[in-house]
């Protein structure tokens, strides 16, 4: 099931979050302090990480750099009454933001983006699959050349296979 953690220090907009998106069937993680949502970082593997932007201990770009290092595949996007192009240049250089979402939002406009970095997490995890399947794969043919090489050494021509015309193989030496 798709995790997505929720970190605002206002208590009634993790609620309007809450209902907004528990129709879509993911799994809603909210916290109101960032000490909770550090917690919740090392307890669930989140595919989208939604952060405030300002919060009394820290502002969010700094829990989503924290973030980033806990769980570098997990999407991250910032939700802020404050859309000043400066901030919006930190979030995307320091803590690689996927998308800021300003308050107060349009709920279409939210889920929609929210799909779309659920969208891209998946696509991610399964390139991961296959690069790791890939490497799975390239390891197996190495190996086999290397016993091939190494039976060819103590055989010589025992790797080489004779065959005839339609591809048929062909056994003994006098054809």
């Amino acid at each position: 099931m798709i995790k997505i953690q929720l970190v605002d220090d206002e208590p009634n907009i993790l609620s309007a979050l809450r209902r907004l998106l528990r129709p879509q069937g993911w799994e809603i993680h909210a916290y109101y302090t960032l000490e909770s949502a550090l917690g919740g970082l090392l307890e669930h593997e989140y595919a989208v990480i939604i952060s405030d932007y300002q919060m009394p201990t820290a502002d969010g770009v700094t829990y989503l750099q924290f973030a980033k290092q806990r769980q570098p595949h997990a999407i991250r996007l910032v939700l802020s009454a404050y859309g000043d192009r400066n901030s919006m240049i930190q979030a995307i250089n320091q803590a690689e933001v996927y998308r800021y979402l300003s308050k107060p939002w349009d709920d279409y406009e939210v889920v929609a983006a929210i799909q779309s970095a659920i969208d891209l997490f998946q696509l991610s995890q399964e390139n991961r699959r296959l690069r790791e399947q890939n490497d799975h794969q390239k390891a197996l043919i190495k190996a086999r050349e290397e016993e091939l090489l190494r039976l060819e050494a103590e055989n010589p021509g025992s790797s080489r296979v004779k065959r005839d015309a339609d591809g048929s193989v062909l056994i003994g030496t006098d054809h």
